[in-house]
């Protein structure tokens, strides 16, 4: 794999988790063991109650679509138009991310679709999860 022409994170002690994750296949989430909230990203704290009483989960990978918008701007680590998406994880929290693995346009990117987590080796040591629709071959 060659070095990517994306910025990448820097894994923090608070996010080391997520990204060793990433480097496994996983999207690991933390989940707050006294009021059960699942949140993105990490933090040392629920951000609902709090509490610093807090796990990590693994989560199922599964999501729709939120919202997106289509870049036509150049950019050294993207060919052509890319959708900067919101998606809305299974477990409740939402994150920023690509679609890959379909046509970047309206027609292709129906808001609700099902997507499913796959992970980019940068070749870094940074794995990126981005999202591809339900049933689509990359």
């Amino acid at each position: 794999m060659t070095e990517s022409l994306r910025p990448l994170p820097v894994p923090t002690p608070e996010t080391k988790h997520f990204w060793d994750g990433t480097r496994a296949g996983e999207l690991r989430l933390q989940q707050c063991n006294d009021c059960q909230h699942v949140y993105f990203p990490p933090r040392p704290f629920c951000p609902e109650c709090s509490s610093r009483n807090v796990q990590v989960v693994v989560a199922s990978g599964r999501a729709t679509l939120e919202s997106y918008v289509i870049s036509h701007r150049p950019h050294k680590a993207f060919t052509g138009p890319y959708a900067i998406a919101l998606v809305a994880l299974e477990e409740g929290p939402r994150m920023m991310s690509n679609i890959v693995g379909c046509e970047q346009t309206p027609e292709a990117l129906q808001l609700d679709m099902p997507l499913q987590v796959t992970f980019e080796d940068t070749g870094a040591d940074i794995h990126l999860p981005l999202f591809t629709p339900v049933g689509a071959s990359l």
